[in-house]
């Protein structure tokens, strides 16, 4: 059994949300491998029947107007910071994050943090034209019903990227979170709708057939995904029948930059938070890192100490910061990789096997040098705690191989801000960051570019990606 038993809260939470005793899919504790619940295996037929219920709903929910909306939004984040522990332990369980560090204390934080911005960021009617003739106003409405398709990595956090958003603008939402993490996103839901009426946010859980059906059924008016490119492309497809919109949060191999001048010491920590925040399970992670020649041992030498001194183990334990893979999936293709990587004499700085004294799933922190483009371990998202670090003696070089790959979510560029400015410029990402890798803040727009997605979450744009615009002309 596990050292950390269940509390009474996370059994009588779970008890809420998952199947019958008997019935559903076991779902197994990442860093013990232990069932810690049964996740309800819902059909096409009861999919279909959540979204008739959202629809019946929306135009009442709409019709409440934006204060009733943001009251009612802003009791569902009390509720979640009242449930924090709770959540996060069952979080950490099923995801494999720990408690503490940026984490699943940190993703709780922000789920409350996301959905009071969303909640209370003003999108007033704009005047176009009023030239005494003409009177022309720009305003949004709800779109309708949201099918909000969530990923395994963040799946709180991402879950209320989608559902605040929507639900201020109106629109009612369904959310099929991933089939790995299940239980904690069902007992978020099941949180806020102790405060929310019925049928605004309702959460099915079920196979990828439930998910195929929401994204191309016909009562869906938009949907929201965050997931790999590849499944990005089925939704594509799937919803061309209904015309449904599209934010779709994809694929990302996100390049960081150290320019000549840099400080080894001074930018170690957030670098190596940039790529291993949540153990490197991070979409805008960063997952190449691009070092001048005339500071690439320092470099090296720093992350590797960082790395060394960072606990990894039992998310569930005070001490750690790190955690396991989350999946089995995830961890062969980690494995892979860093096989690939000694084959192509990459030099493995740190880590380089599976951590098996940790558990099944633990690959500890692998710093890979000597590497280039060209070989897998670079070109291939890691999704995991895989740093390749490519020494490069030519900033025009290192600015063409960030962008050479097909995708653009986030990057980076270190060193002096002004050099460092007029680099970032020319990176060719959705967002790139200055002497940091991955901070995200709710009234700042983040999507991809290239195959990492099109459509922007967050603040004002964000609202508008989840309505329709509607010009009043008179």
């Amino acid at each position: 059994m596990s050292d950390s038993p269940f509390t009474p809260d996370e059994t009588a939470l779970l008890d809420r949300v998952q199947a019958p005793a008997g019935e559903g899919r076991e779902i197994l504790d990442a860093a013990t491998r232990e069932v810690i619940g049964r996740a309800p295996v819902q059909t096409v037929a009861d999919l279909d029947d959540a979204i008739a219920r959202a629809k019946a709903a929306q135009p009442t929910w709409e019709a409440r107007g934006h204060d009733e909306r943001r009251a009612l939004m802003l009791r569902a984040a009390d509720a979640i910071d009242a449930n924090a522990e709770t959540l996060a332990r069952i979080l950490s369980r099923e995801q494999g994050k720990p408690l503490n560090g940026p984490n699943a204390r940190f993703e709780l934080g922000a789920c409350s943090g996301w959905l009071r911005s969303a909640a209370t960021t003003p999108l007033e009617p704009e005047v176009l034209v009023d030239d005494g003739q003409t009177h022309a106003e720009l305003h949004y409405r709800a779109v309708g019903v949201v099918g909000a398709i969530g990923p395994w990595n963040w799946p709180l956090m991402i879950a209320i990227w989608q559902i605040g958003p929507s639900l201020r603008m109106g629109n009612t939402v369904v959310v099929k979170p991933s089939e790995y993490t299940p239980l904690s996103v069902l007992a978020m839901i099941e949180v806020m709708n102790e405060v929310l009426p019925a049928d605004v946010l309702i959460g099915i859980s079920g196979d990828r057939e439930v998910g195929a059906r929401l994204a191309a059924h016909p009562d869906i008016d938009k949907i929201m995904f965050t997931g790999s490119t590849a499944t990005g492309r089925k939704i594509i497809e799937s919803s061309a029948g209904n015309i449904a919109r599209l934010t779709l949060e994809l694929g990302g191999n996100d390049a960081g930059i150290v320019l000549p001048g840099a400080h080894p010491a001074s930018i170690a920590q957030d670098l190596f938070w940039g790529a291993f925040i949540n153990t490197g399970q991070t979409c805008a992670a960063l997952k190449r890192l691009y070092v001048h020649d005339s500071i690439y041992d320092e470099v090296v030498d720093q992350l590797a100490k960082i790395a060394q001194e960072t606990p990894m183990g039992n998310g569930l334990s005070e001490d750690n910061v790190l955690g396991p893979l989350q999946n089995k999936q995830q961890f062969d293709i980690v494995n892979r990789l860093v096989e690939d990587a000694k084959a192509h004499g990459g030099r493995i700085v740190t880590g380089g096997a599976p951590a098996t004294e940790l558990g099944e799933l633990f690959y500890p922190i692998t710093l890979v040098a000597d590497v280039t483009d060209g070989v897998a371990v670079v070109d291939e998202e890691q999704f995991g705690p895989v740093l390749p670090i490519i020494k490069y003696s030519d900033v025009e070089d290192a600015i063409s191989r960030a962008n050479r790959l097909d995708v653009g979510l986030g990057g980076s560029v270190w060193g002096d801000r002004d050099e460092a400015r007029k680099v970032a410029a020319r990176v060719q990402a959705g967002t790139v960051w200055i002497n940091s890798h991955g901070g995200l803040h709710p009234d700042v727009p983040f999507g991809g570019v290239k195959n990492s997605g099109y459509g922007q979450e967050f603040g004002v744009a964000g609202l508008k990606s989840v309505s329709v615009p509607q010009v009043i002309n008179g």
